[in-house]
């Protein structure tokens, strides 16, 4: 799988911390031409200081992809610096945890101008150029929350659930122009993300944060949670031509958690 990359053009939004990170590592060890993009030019600089040396070194852009002209920037940078892209991987974005008696209108539009548009809005722009060209790879990273309802995390949810049903649809739209779109939901997963969770949970609960981790843990049928290379493992997969024939799918990777089809 490592060669079949050279040279292919790689956007990962998202990018400087977590999973993103680990899908722009993971594409840059591949050999891909790789654009980084994220809201923070520091972050973006200190993920570039983490990535290993590449033929084709990997670039950054600052963009905030809740912004339709930001979006639409980034996408005409990294296409002007790199050549036409080949895969998009949506990573940007996470709506906060609200307790719900903290929710109301205004957090349930920032969730979903958090979650949702972040990934439609370079999506739109980009998918049309896959199309015209006729093949491309889109893979949005969304979570669990999209399909179990968490109290803590009902916006954020309904930004993850909305994303599914778009992974599904433009994968049947756009399919006949070769057009590949499919989803990862981890649910718990080792990054920062999940320190802001068990924050808000311990805030409700009045356990301690260390314990609330090792109960979860507990929970989880693989007895731990993913880490962020597991996840950009599967992502490399899916952007694969061994994954040439899935399209629409929505892979679980949250450890056996949740007993849903």
């Amino acid at each position: 799988m490592s060669n079949e990359f050279a040279g292919r053009v790689v956007v990962v939004t998202g990018a400087s911390k977590g999973i993103g990170f680990a899908c722009a590592e993971a594409f840059v060890r591949a050999g891909a031409k790789v654009a980084l993009v994220s809201r923070s030019r520091e972050n973006l600089d200190a993920a570039l200081a983490k990535l290993p040396r590449s033929a084709s070194p990997p670039v950054a852009i600052a963009a905030d992809l809740r912004n339709a002209d930001d979006a639409a920037r980034m996408a005409d940078d990294a296409q002007a610096n790199l050549g036409p892209i080949d895969v998009l991987v949506n990573s940007a974005g996470a709506a906060k945890r609200h307790a719900p008696a903290d929710l109301s209108a205004q957090v349930w539009r920032d969730s979903m101008d958090a979650k949702f548009f972040s990934y439609i809005q370079p999506t739109d722009i980009i998918i049309k150029w896959m199309a015209a060209r006729g093949h491309g790879v889109i893979i949005n990273i969304i979570g669990m929350g999209g399909k179990v309802a968490n109290p803590i995390h009902l916006s954020g949810g309904a930004a993850n659930a909305a994303l599914m049903l778009a992974t599904a649809g433009l994968a049947a739209a756009y399919g006949p122009q070769g057009v590949r779109v499919n989803a990862i939901s981890p649910g718990g997963t080792l990054t920062g993300r999940v320190q802001e969770g068990l924050a808000v949970e311990a805030k409700m609960t009045g356990a301690s944060a260390a314990d609330l981790l090792a109960r979860q843990q507990a929970n989880v049928p693989l007895r731990r949670f993913g880490t962020p290379e597991e996840i950009a493992s599967v992502v490399l997969f899916l952007a694969s031509d061994a994954a040439s024939y899935v399209t629409g799918a929505i892979i679980p990777m949250d450890g056996g958690s949740s007993a849903v089809i």
